[in-house]
């Protein structure tokens, strides 16, 4: 279904129809009468916004707080009722590294959430950032709390549902589903961090969809054990991957738990006898289909049993006495659509360490695939010591779209640049300067992203601390 609406007698239809109607099963009224009856209701218009920033995952955290913190009258609308994405409701469990090797490469608001974030795991070297652990429980209360002394509105439990356009190329306002049934919001700019693209898709932006045979990497499962034997998991080899004596090997070969299919397998220990796991791979899903998503979690959990059962045979000084004290309720997906930018990140712009005029952050992450059998189709040699590359603003504009910013995992790259800027790390650095730069052209009297005065927005991040 087309998901922009139009307007009729000042209220929206065009999309209604494809929610229930509450309380029908009291009602005798024919499929399409009741079609019709949906179709006509009128639905409130909230126009306060200056940006209204979809997704509350680390890019719309740091989005919504580098608006507020500009001026800007700023909402950011989360489906879930947690802040933080898959550092917290997809219970991933540590940081790709944010340094490189002699400092941090990801600062403005990135640092400061990853500073206040390694305070909930005191067990951790001082001096420990790369692939540092993720408490998970406390990582909620470090975007609560950014959030509130920023003072962005939130609304949590609200889903994106349809969008309006006022022409091709500028949106009029989005309709989001909560509680309260269906409700207009209008703003001068809006930034998508829904991970997937929704918002600009739905708005016509163009979008890749994949590498070249339209393969896109595959989501994981993430799962956390409790009463894990603390000396025998130091004592213990790694389950990681990279050692070749790893006992996922031998439960492979076991075809023993046919839902444990591959090697991969991230075990930090993020609290003393709590163990997460970030574990195995899902395939044949399209997490942008609804039927999808629901077979996935329903596999995930049952995944995460059969681990459980492989790690106490396998491991059982470790893992005997452990029970599965949290499975994640946001399914780990690494890659769905990307959107087409004014200009789109390469990877050879990735192995030049190129930087760019509109650089907007730094990045230093490997190029890290998930696709077939391995864990990267294609190798590239990481960055030595004190190496980055620039991020250009440009992969954050919507072509054609004149009032939209994307930030997080829908930017504008290839599929291989993408192994690379898809993680929490350059999430938070493109989410901050999407939000500033929205509030920056909710300022301009056309509100148009495009032209932004780059050397303010520039200015700005550094005077923020942001490295660039």
């Amino acid at each position: 279904m087309d998901r922009r609406t139009f307007v009729k007698n000042a209220g929206y239809i065009g999309l209604a129809a494809s929610f229930p109607a509450v309380g029908s099963a009291a009602v005798s009224i024919s499929s399409n009468e009741k079609s019709n009856l949906l179709l006509q209701k009128k639905i409130p218009v909230d126009n306060r916004w200056d940006v209204i920033v979809v997704g509350g995952g680390p890019s719309g955290c740091a989005a919504a707080i580098a608006a507020a913190r500009e001026g800007a009258n700023t909402l950011l609308i989360e489906a879930m009722g947690v802040l933080g994405g898959m550092g917290t409701a997809g219970l991933v469990p540590s940081w790709t590294p944010v340094t490189d090797g002699e400092k941090f490469v990801y600062r403005g608001i990135a640092e400061k959430v990853v500073l206040e974030s390694k305070k909930g795991v005191p067990h951790v070297p001082a001096n420990k950032f790369d692939w540092l652990p993720i408490n998970a429980e406390h990582l909620k209360i470090v975007y609560d709390e950014l959030i509130k002394d920023y003072k962005v509105n939130v609304l949590f439990y609200t889903r994106l549902a349809a969008v309006e356009m006022k022409s091709d190329n500028e949106i009029k306002s989005i309709v989001v589903a909560n509680k309260s049934g269906l409700t207009a919001y209008k703003a001068k700019v809006y930034v998508d961090c829904t991970g997937d693209g929704d918002l600009a898709t739905w708005a016509g932006a163009k979008v890749f969809v994949g590498n070249e045979k339209g393969k896109t990497q595959l989501p994981s499962f993430c799962f956390a054990l409790a009463n894990v034997n603390v000396e025998a998991f130091r004592k213990a080899p790694s389950l990681h991957y990279t050692n070749k004596n790893s006992l996922i090997y031998q439960i492979l070969e076991s075809k023993e738990f046919p839902l444990i299919i591959d090697n991969h397998v991230v075990t930090p220990m993020v609290a003393q006898g709590t163990v997460q796991f970030n574990i195995g791979h899902m395939r044949g899903l399209d997490p942008t289909n609804p039927d999808s998503l629901t077979e996935a979690m329903f596999r995930g959990r049952q995944m995460v049993i059969q681990y459980h059962q492989a790690l106490k045979k396998y491991l059982p000084d470790v893992y005997s006495e452990s029970f599965i004290s949290n499975t994640c309720s946001l399914l780990s997906v690494r890659e769905t659509r990307r959107i087409e930018g004014d200009y789109i990140f390469t990877i050879d712009d990735w192995v030049a360490r190129r930087d760019f005029d509109d650089g907007i952050g730094r990045n230093n992450y490997y190029v890290d695939v998930h696709i077939g059998d391995s864990m990267n189709d294609e190798r590239y040699d990481h960055y030595k010591k004190g190496e980055t590359h620039g991020i250009p603003y440009r992969i954050l504009t919507p072509k054609g779209l004149t009032n939209l910013l994307v930030a997080g995992r829908c930017v504008s790259t290839d599929s291989l640049a993408f192994g690379s800027l898809r993680v929490m790390p350059p999430c938070l650095v493109t989410g901050e300067a999407s939000g500033l730069a929205a509030a920056l052209a909710a300022k301009q009297s056309n509100h148009d992203v495009h032209k932004v005065d780059i050397q303010q927005l520039r200015k700005r991040l550094k005077e923020e601390g942001q490295n660039i």
